[in-house]
């Protein structure tokens, strides 16, 4: 059982319970549960309640950061299938400067600059 159903499962026990005591001590005498009993299983109930709600936040957070990583998960493998080898361009470079249609051309040789002069 998760965090959160159990939580709320003992909010819902400690309630029907500090209700039950209360309306039984009232018919029979006309009275309430001492202060203490009636603290306790309120702070119990508020206490699930708010255990719940954490876990149940917990939960949709985990759900989102799933949800992303898959996202980034098929993103990354779309982004190499269509970027392929990183090779590829230089190798298709150096073929084509090889032949007569080359429609890439190598660079001359670049000048000594200043020490030229």
């Amino acid at each position: 059982m998760t965090l959160k159903w159990l939580a709320v499962m003992v909010t819902t026990v400690s309630l029907t319970l500090c209700l039950t005591g209360n309306a039984v001590i009232l018919a029979v005498n006309g009275g309430q549960l001492p202060l203490l009993v009636n603290l306790l299983t309120l702070t119990a109930a508020g206490t699930g309640v708010v255990l719940a709600v954490i876990a149940e936040l917990n939960d949709r957070l985990n759900d989102r950061v799933s949800a992303l990583t898959e996202f980034l998960v098929a993103r990354l493998n779309e982004i190499e299938t269509s970027a392929g080898d990183r090779n590829t361009g230089f190798v298709e470079g150096y073929l084509l400067s090889h032949s007569q249609e080359a429609a890439v051309v190598p660079f001359g040789r670049r000048g000594r600059g200043a020490a030229e002069r």
